[in-house]
Parts: structure tokens; sequence; C-alpha cells
């Protein structure tokens, strides 16, 4: 069974900084693109910064020059490094792959279960 799991979260003081990792297992075949995703307290939940397998990345305009995605093919792993934190970066991060487990070779969306980040002093 395939399953993405976050690390990292945390409570951090503005100007601060937080690194989140994400770890796929399980049977897989490939990945495609993953990404950060996140959701704020009574807000829908929107993408934060994306990387294709070849390492080409988007970002939210609010994070850029902040944030910093990046992933680990070897380790199927993809990490958020988050710096100058502002308190409205507070939320529930989640991981996402496209992958292709070996079961069903048939790529889907995983999701993790999710990280909170609070940004307060």
């Amino acid at each position: 069974q395939v399953q993405l799991m976050e690390s990292g979260g945390g409570l951090v003081q503005p100007g601060g900084s937080l690194r989140l990792s994400c770890a796929a297992s399980g049977s897989i075949f490939s990945i495609n693109a993953m990404g950060w995703y996140r959701q704020a307290p009574g807000k829908e939940r929107e993408l934060v910064a994306g990387i294709t397998r070849e390492g080409y990345t988007n970002y939210q305009d609010s994070v850029k020059g902040r944030f910093t995605i990046s992933r680990d093919n070897a380790k199927n792993t993809v990490y958020l490094q988050m710096n100058s934190l502002k308190p409205e970066d507070t939320a529930v991060y989640y991981c996402n792959a496209d992958l292709i487990p070996l079961a069903t070779m048939a790529a889907y969306d995983y999701w993790g279960q999710g990280t909170q980040v609070t940004v307060s002093s």
C-alpha cells in the first residue's frame, strides 16, 4: 500500500524557518509531479509549490523568494524549505504526489495526512 508521510511541522516565530519532508513508501513504479498544498482555517486548500520529476518548479506568488521546494528521486521524498515565515503562512500543509503504484500501473493523486505549521510570537 502506498503512503505519503509528512514531517517537520511545528510552531515557529515570525521570521523563522521550518523544513517539511514527505516520503512516499510502498510498491511504487514511479512518481511524476510532487507538491505541497496548505489549508488555513475557513479557507480552501491551495497549491504552495510544485516540482516535476525533472526538477522544474512553480510557486504560489505569496511564497516566492521565501520557500524552496526540492526532491530526492532516489528516496521518493519531497522537501519544502520555508524561510522568513509569516503569520499568514499558518496552515495545515499537505504533501501531494502524482504516483504510479506497481499494483495498478496507473497514475493517481496521493495525499499525506497533513502537518500543522503555526507562525506566531
